[in-house]
C-alpha cells in the first residue's frame, strides 16, 4: 500500500482524466445494464403481446441507450489511455530526475541494467495495470454489483446461484494470486540479468567481433532468455488456472439458471422475457468476475514492478548538499587529514513472499580491507602532481574523493582549505574537473560535446581549450571541423582523439583543479608532452592531478604520489624517488629500459 501511495503521487496534471475515466465508465455500465431490462419489457409487452407501438417505443428507447453507452465508452477509454500514458511518463520522469541525483555508490546499488529495467519493462507494466484500474476494476464491480441487484428484483430466488459462484471464484482467487505473485517476482528480476546482457553484448560489440566470440554471446543472451522464459512459464501456470475454473462456473450457472427458469416459467412465476434478462445479467456478473480475476493476475504482475519503482523514487543520494553550502572555492588547494575510504558492500536477500530487500553495508576495517587507509596529504595550489602505482592501489578512488563523488568512509578531504562536503556540490565540482579512466562522448557535433564543460562558450573558447589539448590539430582536418558529428560513445573517433577532446571539455569549466585519470593512456608520447608543456604555461594557477602507468607523463610533475596497497608509499619528486623509493625505482628501471614503456626510447 505504501508502494501504491508512493507511486500515486505522479499523477499529477493527470488528475482530472484519472477522476472522469471511472465516472464515464460508470455511466456506460449504467447504460449497458438498462437494455436487458428494456429488452424484457420489448419481449412482454411489445412481441409477445403484438403491441408493435411497444416495440417501436422499447426498441427507439434501446438505441438511445446503445448510443449513449457507446459514447461513455469512447470517452471513459480515450480518458484512461491519456491518464495511464501520462503517469507513466511521469513516473520515468521523476525516476529519471532522482537517479541524476545519485551519487556512484547509489548507482552501485541498483546496477544500470535494473535502472533500464524498472524505467522501460516495470514502468510498461504499471502503466498495463494503471490503465485496467480505471476501467476494468470500475467496469467490473459495478456491472457485477447492479447485474445482481437487476437480478434480485426480477426473481430473488436465483441469487444462490452466484453465491454459489461467488464462493467457488473467490478461493480460486486467492490460490491462484498467492502463488502467481511470487512466481512474476522472481521473474522480472530476471529482466536485469537480460538486460545486462544486451547491455554488454552491444557496449562491446566490436571487442565481439574482433575475437569472433559471436557464438558465445548468443549462447550467454539464449540462457538468459531461456531462464525468462522458464520463469514465466511458472508465474503462467497458475495465471492460465483462472480460465478453466471460471469456464466450468459460467457453464454451472447457466446450466443451474436454464433448469430453474424453465420450472419457473412452467410454474407461472417467471415469463420468457424475465428468463431472458436473467441470462443477461447472469452472464454480466460471471464476465464481471472473469475481469476481477484478470485484474488480480495483473496486480501480481506489477506488483513487484510497483516495488522496484518506489524504491527508485525514495532513494535518497548518499552525497547532498549541506544546509548551508559554501558557494565558491578560494583556490586549488588540496588537503588530505587521515583519510580511510572503501566502497560499500551491496547485500540482496528476499523475504518470505519473494520480494527483493536491497541493503547497503558500512564495510568496516574489521570486516573488509580498505581501498584507501590513512591517507595524509597536502597540495598547493597550482602544483602539478602525478599518481603512480600498481592496479588496485587506490589511484581512481582517491581523486574521486576531491570531487566528491564519493565520501570518505573516515577523515576529511578539503580543497581551498574548506572540507568538500561543506560546499554545493555543483560548485565543488564545477571547480574540480575530472577526465575520468572511462570517459565518454555524447551523439551531437564537437563543439556540443565541448559545451558540455560551459554551456554559453564561445566558438573561440572551445578551440582555446582544444588548443590545450592538443586536439585542434585533428579537428581541423576533418572537413566539418569542429561541427563534425560524434556518433554514440564517440566510436568514430580514435581512442588518443577522444581523450583529447575529454581533456578539452573538462578545460572548458576552468577549474582550480584538473584531474586526469589516466586519460592520455591512448596518446602517444609527443603529444602528451605538448599538453603537459600547454598545461605548464597555459594553467600554471590550476592544480593538476595526472594519473599514469607511465613514467614518463609523471616525472616532470612537482611531486609524484606513490600509492601500495591504498596506502601512501611515497611523496616526493622524481629525483627524490629515484634514490630512495624501492616501487617508483622498479617502475623506472623496467620502462626505461625497454620492460614497460615502448613508446619510452630505451
Amino acid at each position: 500500500m505504501d508502494n501504491f501511495k508512493i507511486l500515486m503521487r505522479q499523477i499529477k496534471q493527470y488528475k482530472i482524466p484519472t477522476i472522469l475515466t471511472p465516472v464515464l465508465t460508470a455511466g456506460e455500465v449504467l447504460m449497458e445494464i438498462l437494455i436487458p431490462y428494456i429488452t424484457a419489457s420489448l419481449i412482454d409487452k411489445g412481441i409477445n403481446a403484438g403491441s408493435m407501438p411497444n416495440v417501436t417505443k422499447y426498441g427507439a428507447l434501446m438505441l438511445v441507450m446503445a448510443f449513449v453507452s457507446l459514447f461513455f465508452g469512447i470517452a471513459g477509454a480515450t480518458m484512461a489511455s491519456r491518464s495511464s500514458t501520462g503517469f507513466a511518463a511521469n513516473l520515468r520522469d521523476a525516476m529519471y530526475e532522482n537517479i541524476q541525483t545519485f551519487s556512484f555508490s547509489n548507482i552501485d546499488k541498483f546496477s544500470t541494467a535494473g535502472l533500464v529495467t524498472r524505467m522501460t519493462t516495470d514502468v510498461t507494466n504499471i502503466q498495463n495495470s494503471f490503465q485496467m484500474l480505471l476501467r476494468i476494476a470500475v467496469r467490473a464491480p459495478l456491472m457485477m454489483i447492479i447485474s445482481l441487484i437487476m437480478c434480485m428484483i426480477i426473481e430473488p430466488r436465483v441469487s444462490f446461484i452466484f453465491l454459489v459462484a461467488l464462493v467457488i471464484l473467490a478461493f480460486s482467487i486467492v490460490f491462484i494470486m498467492s502463488h502467481a505473485t511470487k512466481a512474476f517476482r522472481r521473474t522480472f528480476r530476471k529482466y536485469d540479468d537480460l538486460n545486462a546482457s544486451i547491455q554488454e553484448n552491444v557496449t562491446a560489440i566490436r571487442v565481439v567481433k574482433a575475437f569472433v566470440r559471436e557464438s558465445y554471446e548468443n549462447s550467454k543472451f539464449n540462457k538468459a532468455a531461456t531462464e525468462l522464459y522458464n520463469l514465466f512459464v511458472s508465474a503462467e501456470r497458475y495465471a492460465v488456472l483462472q480460465m478453466p475454473i471460471m469456464t466450468a462456473v459460467v457453464n454451472g450457472c447457466i446450466i443451474a439458471l436454464s433448469w430453474f427458469g424453465a420450472k419457473m416459467i412452467v410454474g407461472g412465476s417467471l415469463t420468457t422475457g424475465q428468463l431472458t434478462s436473467l441470462f443477461s445479467y447472469v452472464m454480466n456478473v460471471l464476465f464481471s468476475l472473469m475481469m476481477l480475476s484478470m485484474i488480480f493476475i495483473m496486480l501480481s504482475m506489477s506488483g513487484a514492478s510497483m516495488q522496484r519503482i518506489a524504491e527508485v523514487l525514495t532513494e535518497e543520494a548518499d552525497i547532498r548538499n549541506p544546509e548551508n553550502p559554501v558557494m565558491e572555492v578560494k583556490d586549488g588547494s588540496i588537503e588530505f587529514h587521515d583519510v580511510d575510504f572503501a566502497y560499500k558492500r551491496r547485500n540482496v536477500s528476499y523475504d518470505k513472499d519473494g520480494r527483493e530487500i536491497i541493503t547497503i553495508e558500512e564495510v568496516t576495517k574489521e570486516r573488509s580491507e580498505e581501498t584507501l587507509h590513512n591517507i595524509d596529504l597536502s597540495i598547493r595550489s597550482g602544483e602539478t602532481i602525478g599518481i603512480i602505482g600498481g592496479t588496485g592501489s587506490g589511484k581512481s578512488s582517491l581523486v574521486s574523493l576531491i570531487s566528491r563523488l564519493y565520501d570518505t568512509t573516515n577523515g576529511t578531504v578539503k580543497v581551498g582549505g574548506v572540507d568538500v562536503r561543506d560546499y554545493d556540490i555543483e560548485t565543488l565540482r564545477d571547480a574540480v574537473s575530472v577526465v575520468l579512466q572511462n570517459n565518454v562522448l555524447f551523439s551531437g557535433t564537437i563543439l556540443d560535446n565541448l559545451r558540455w564543460g560551459d554551456e554559453n562558450a564561445t566558438e573561440e573558447e572551445c578551440k582555446e581549450a582544444c588548443r590545450l589539448a592538443c586536439a585542434d590539430e585533428f579537428i581541423e582536418q576533418f572537413p566539418d571541423g569542429y561541427n563534425t558529428m560524434i556518433t554514440q560513445g564517440g566510436t568514430n573517433v580514435s581512442g588518443g582523439q577522444r581523450q583529447r577532446l575529454c581533456i578539452a571539455r573538462a578545460l572548458m569549466k576552468k577549474p582550480k583543479v584538473l584531474i586526469l585519470d589516466d586519460s592520455t593512456s591512448a596518446v602517444d608520447t609527443a603529444t602528451d608532452a605538448k599538453i603537459r608543456e600547454a598545461f605548464r604555461t597555459k594553467i600554471p594557477n590550476t592544480t593538476k592531478i595526472i594519473i599514469s602507468q607511465r613514467i614518463s607523463s609523471v616525472q616532470a610533475a612537482d611531486r609524484i604520489l606513490i600509492l601500495d596497497d591504498g596506502t601512501v608509499n611515497g611523496f616526493a619528486s622524481h629525483d627524490e624517488l629515484l634514490k630512495s623509493n624501492e616501487i617508483y625505482q622498479e617502475i623506472y628501471e623496467s620502462q626505461t629500459k625497454g620492460g614497460g614503456d615502448f613508446d619510452q626510447p630505451a
